[in-house]
């Protein structure tokens, strides 16, 4: 049986009519499926219409959601924004109903092998490294999952002799069952998303699915300096390649020296210089080095995977510069959606920051955060559902200059107001975007935006 045709002449019901939702849904039903998509909002509550699904003759349910939904389903793809805990999933597994995520989807029909990268931080900036590096070598590459186009859409563009590379979140690899990339690798593991994975055992077993379907040939590549992350090893059942920013390895990708080196088929390779690489901060060290170890394996280069680097302008809302006005520049960081990428940001800097943050609050521990914000921010202004915890925590380590506003608006008025150079602006929430908008994007535009009105 052709991958293409498992879909074919099954019924499929699609929960969430966000835009992954309504994506797979057109892909499912392309490959020959009747497909319904559902989902918990009324019509009312959704800023796009539905003709083009109604063309497809896709069906729709929205609003109430109830069990008679599941009758003569043959596969219930779940969106990422959508728990796996929700009643309707559960009432699924218990017919015996397959239950996938869209990456489940996009694995089953993809012709190309699948890189795929997960990790608590830094997914975008190296799954976008590698895609770079990957084109290289000649071969069509597609980039998608939890950036950019949908994995389905990717799997049936791109040929059995290009690639599929995926950044992979842990909502994704809920739906997991076959999924099997050629490479994965696994940046680092902190804390996050507990208020839907419930523990920090669980969300581990979630980043592990990454994995557990991998044959002796196939190749994990983990991050030597977190410890919780190298011990994955001993599940692991590719082939382990560590990375390491903090220790020359043996066996591996790493740094020493001002030297991105690796240590491979029994060379010892330099290359590149980190002070060449055009993104900044230690993080996007480590980043380099994983991208550069998923795609030796994969074939690239080292010349070509070099001048990636030397040239990769990073992504958009990672860092991402803004504008400067009247000598102070401004950052836009709205991907920082945890402490731990916050913290990232803040080291990528040589202090005299007014940071920006605050959102919906994900009840993560805000020590170490507010510990390096104490060394490096000198204004720290707070807004959205989390502003009074992280208020709160701020005062308690001894932070001065706290500032709390009702809008974004505000806060960059505020910020405008304060700022002198050699002081920097940097919008780096820590927190996720619910609260005031539909995503970290939104969000990082309206930012943008404000910032450039700025006279």
């Amino acid at each position: 049986m052709s991958k293409q045709t498992e879909f074919a002449n099954k019924k499929a019901l699609v929960l969430g009519a966000g835009i992954s939702g309504l994506s797979v849904a057109k892909i499912l039903k392309q490959l020959g499926a009747d497909v319904i998509v559902s989902d918990s909002k009324p019509i009312e509550k959704f800023d796009h219409d539905f003709s083009e699904l109604k063309a497809a003759s896709i069906g729709l349910a929205l609003g109430n959601q109830n069990e008679q939904l599941l009758d003569g389903i043959d596969y219930l793809v779940v969106s990422p924004g959508i728990s796996i805990y929700i009643p309707l999933v559960a009432a699924a597994q218990s017919r015996g109903i397959c239950v996938m995520s869209e990456v489940e989807v996009a694995y089953r029909i993809s012709a190309a092998p699948m890189v795929a990268i997960t990790g608590t931080n830094g997914k975008t900036t190296t799954t976008t490294l590698v895609g770079e590096m990957l084109k290289t070598t000649g071969r069509q590459v597609g980039v998608g999952g939890n950036i950019g186009a949908s994995l389905s859409e990717q799997a049936l563009e791109i040929k059995a002799d290009g690639f599929i590379v995926a950044e992979i979140s842990s909502f994704q690899l809920e739906g997991a069952s076959r999924f099997h990339p050629r490479i994965a690798a696994i940046l680092n593991l902190t804390p996050d998303h507990l208020d839907r994975h419930r523990s920090m055992e669980i969300y581990q077993q979630m980043k592990e699915r990454i994995f557990i379907t991998q044959q002796a040939n196939d190749y994990i590549i983990l991050n030597y300096d977190d410890e919780a992350v190298r011990e994955m090893a001993n599940r692991a059942p590719g082939k382990v390649v560590y990375f390491s920013r903090k220790q020359r390895l043996d066996s591996g990708f790493y740094a020493e020296s001002g030297k991105i080196k690796a240590a491979v088929d029994g060379k010892n390779i330099e290359i590149c210089a980190i002070d060449a690489i055009k993104i900044k901060g230690g993080h996007n060290v480590e980043n380099a080095l994983a991208a550069c170890a998923i795609c030796y394996f994969a074939g690239a280069q080292i010349e070509a995977m070099a001048e990636v680097l030397k040239n990769f302008p990073g992504v958009e809302h990672r860092i991402e510069p803004v504008a400067e006005r009247k000598g102070v520049a401004y950052y836009n960081d709205s991907k920082a959606t945890n402490p731990e990428s916050s913290i990232k940001a803040l080291e990528a800097f040589d202090g005299h920051i007014i940071l920006i943050a605050g959102g919906r609050d994900k009840n993560t521990d805000l020590t170490e955060f507010m510990t390096i914000a104490k060394e490096r921010v000198e204004h720290m202004i707070l807004l959205g559902e989390a502003q009074q915890r992280f208020a709160e925590a701020a005062a308690r380590q001894g932070i001065k200059n706290i500032h709390q506003v009702a809008s974004f608006e505000e806060a960059v008025k505020l910020a405008y107001s304060l700022a002198q150079p050699p002081q920097v602006v940097l919008l780096s929430p820590a927190c996720a975007s619910y609260d005031m908008f539909d995503n970290y994007e939104q969000r990082g535009r309206v930012f943008k935006d404000l910032v450039r009105r700025l006279i």
